[in-house]
């Protein structure tokens, strides 16, 4: 067994700290501080601090590594290496030598493609058919050390943010338990990335949920997906934020109208976008639940007929 630190905060990270605990000997956690949150900003520790409670483990939650004196539990812990997974800091050279064989990473693509914070929201924004998780050494680049291994899984036509998320962090898991033992013992040798093809996925913001009806069918069918289940996607209607929660593509002709326009389509609505309409399954009204259109429709007869705006 080896002797590791893990580094890591959401709820990505947990499949893979739960893999450690199985099958190596966890010495600490670093996570990020706890956090405010919902309506009382009441400060919630991150669901990897959660396990590592469960797990009996020594937690370590610093603001910042980026002093050497911050790293001294680290040191404390001497472990052989440190696997980080969606920690949400910056690791300098004086953590990433700290350990015997160095700081991997689990990251959630196909390296060099999405380097960044947010390479599963990218991937489907851009319509990529594949994606995965790679094992890589880090150094102090943004995602630029070599890789060790890859695994690739397909983006189905239908793929959220969520499903794809948890499909990788259980394949990231995976990925470690098979090739960990094998990289502490140098048995595998990774291999550099080429620069020139790499691309890079910046975080997600609040902003990036905002529909553009320009935009073809396609496009936007695919920001809603990627944008579940955070930040989610909107537009607006009457002056109130409307979040889009499931669409899928209108076949069948279509009455003509601007992009935006809001038709009736068999028994609910679709909106015509830049090259033909979405329908609209499921949406949610600023301060309401989510509702199916159908219903909602009931509610807002006057829905029909109206036109979303990108303001």
């Amino acid at each position: 067994m080896v002797n590791v630190v893990f580094m890591g905060t959401p709820d990505f990270a947990v499949p893979v700290l739960q893999t450690l605990i199985k099958t190596q000997n966890v010495v600490g956690v670093v996570t990020q501080p706890d956090r405010p949150a919902g309506r009382g900003k009441q400060l919630r520790p991150s669901p990897v601090k959660l396990t590592a409670l469960a797990a009996n483990i020594p937690i370590y939650q610093p603001k910042s590594l980026r002093n050497e004196e911050a790293a001294q539990p680290l040191r404390d812990w001497q472990p052989e290496i440190i696997v980080v997974a969606a920690f949400g800091q910056i690791l300098r050279p004086h953590v990433l030598n700290l350990p015997t064989h160095g700081c991997l990473n689990i990251h959630a693509s196909l390296l060099p493609r999405w380097r960044g914070a947010s390479p599963i929201q990218h991937a489907i924004l851009a319509g990529d058919a594949e994606t995965g998780v790679c094992l890589m050494q880090m150094d102090v680049g943004l995602d630029t050390g070599p890789v060790f291994v890859c695994e690739s899984t397909p983006i189905s036509p239908t793929e959220t943010a969520a499903s794809l998320h948890d499909r990788l962090a259980e394949m990231g898991g995976s990925l470690l338990a098979a090739h960990l033992e094998d990289i502490v013992a140098g048995s595998l040798t990774p291999t550099a990335q080429d620069d020139e093809q790499s691309t890079y996925a910046p975080m997600i913001s609040k902003a990036d949920g905002r529909l553009n009806w320009q935009q073809t069918s396609a496009e936007i069918d695919r920001r809603i997906r990627a944008m579940t289940p955070w930040p989610g996607a909107f537009t607006s209607w009457q002056g109130k934020m409307l979040k889009i929660k499931a669409a899928s593509a209108a076949n069948g002709r279509l009455p003509s109208g601007n992009a935006g326009s809001v038709v009736a389509y068999e028994e609910g609505a679709a909106v015509l976008t830049g090259d033909g309409a979405l329908v609209l399954e499921e949406v949610q009204l600023a301060g309401k639940r989510a509702t199916a259109v159908p219903d909602f429709l009931r509610g807002q007869p006057n829905f029909i007929g109206s036109t979303l705006s990108a303001e």
